[in-house]
């Protein structure tokens, strides 16, 4: 069955545009377009899409509103089609925050025909259209699955890390604002790849920093590595890893390179270095996402004696690289959004509040 989507947004032209691009695509049919929040509205009580493409820049209601109501009244997986401004580019990263799957930048994709974004589009949606707003209740994370082991020698160690490593995808920018809104502020270094266009890596970082008691930054080449200090990869063309430069210490290092996973950068590629320079006295998590990076990397990180966390199922936008990490045995412990920040800088301590519940 064909993928249902419905196309917001206030230019005609742009509506042709995304309309033409999705629907040389066999899998997906669109099957309803827009101009503001009002007739969005309507078409999608009439229609049921499986997928909405949302401008924001509208006139009248504008997206973030909209995308507001719609996350409250009618959760469906929304692709924020952003403009090319600078303030653009904050709100996508605000939509991402409000719940957006993904986001397309016009300012990329604006002119041409429809096959000139190299299909970017349509891969998007078929990613979105994977995603189910539907929640469970919540499980104790003592029913966490069998080849995920709750308690390894790794997890009962005390000491704080001397490094975090955070890996994430689909629905990762509002996993990691509320997972750093619990960092302390005087936090060991913490390294991030997030999936995105590299277009909103700054916007993403500022508003991480807002968020964070923490110092969140974009990382650049041979940064050092400092207490306080949340580092995001800038995307583009380079992988992020951290090294040791002799008497120097740890930094950060941005690496040209092939796509590892599929993905540059590469979850798996920064575990692997974070495995290699900080072994046991690190810890790894591998947050939402759909695919499978990060998974090799941390079980790499694992088998050093790091401390390894997957996001639940339950708290999880897309459960595909914790899944996959989970089963590679790549993970000590499998926990809920709202607990990873408190099992980062205390292992073991989640659990005896649950046996003292």
């Amino acid at each position: 069955m064909a993928i249902r989507v419905l196309i917001v947004d206030d230019s005609a032209l742009m509506r042709k545009l995304l309309q033409a691009r999705l629907g040389r695509e066999e899998d997906i049919e669109v099957v309803g377009l827009a101009c503001d929040a009002q007739e969005a509205r309507s078409l999608i009580k009439a229609l049921n899409p499986d997928v909405v493409t949302l401008d924001i820049e509208m006139p009248g209601m504008d997206g973030l509103s909209f995308l507001e109501k719609i996350m409250q009244l009618r959760p469906t997986p929304v692709i924020i089609v952003s403009g090319t401004t600078r303030e653009g580019d904050r709100n996508t990263v605000r939509a991402l925050q409000l719940g957006a799957i993904s986001c397309y930048a016009k300012a990329d994709h604006h002119s041409g025909g429809p096959g000139d974004d190299g299909g970017q589009l349509a891969d998007l949606v078929r990613e979105a259209a994977q995603v189910s707003f539907r929640k469970p209740a919540a499980i104790a994370p003592s029913t966490a699955p069998s080849n995920a082991p709750s308690v390894t020698p790794a997890a009962a160690r005390r000491e704080p890390p001397r490094l975090v490593a955070l890996g994430a995808s689909t629905g990762g920018v509002e996993a990691l604002c509320k997972l750093l809104a619990q960092f302390p502020r005087n936090c060991p270094p913490t390294v991030i790849v997030q999936h995105v266009n590299a277009r909103f890596a700054p916007a993403i970082a500022q508003s991480l920093d807002a968020a964070c008691p923490a110092r969140v930054v974009l990382a650049e080449t041979d940064m050092r590595l400092e207490q306080g200090t949340v580092y995001l990869a800038p995307g583009g063309d380079r992988h992020m890893l951290v090294a040791t430069a002799g008497t120097l210490g740890h930094r950060v290092v941005l690496r040209q390179g092939p796509e590892v996973s599929g993905h540059r950068p590469s979850v798996d590629v920064l575990f692997g270095s974070v495995a290699e320079v900080f072994g046991a006295e690190a810890v790894g998590a591998l947050l939402t996402g759909m695919g499978q990076d990060g998974a090799r990397g941390l079980l790499k990180m694992h088998r050093k004696g790091a401390h390894t966390i997957a996001q639940d199922a339950e708290s999880c936008v897309v459960y595909g690289m914790p899944r996959a990490a989970v089963e590679l045995g790549a993970v000590s412990k499998v926990l809920p959004l709202e607990h990873i920040t408190g099992n980062i800088f205390a292992p073991g301590e989640l659990a005896r509040e649950a046996m003292a519940s």
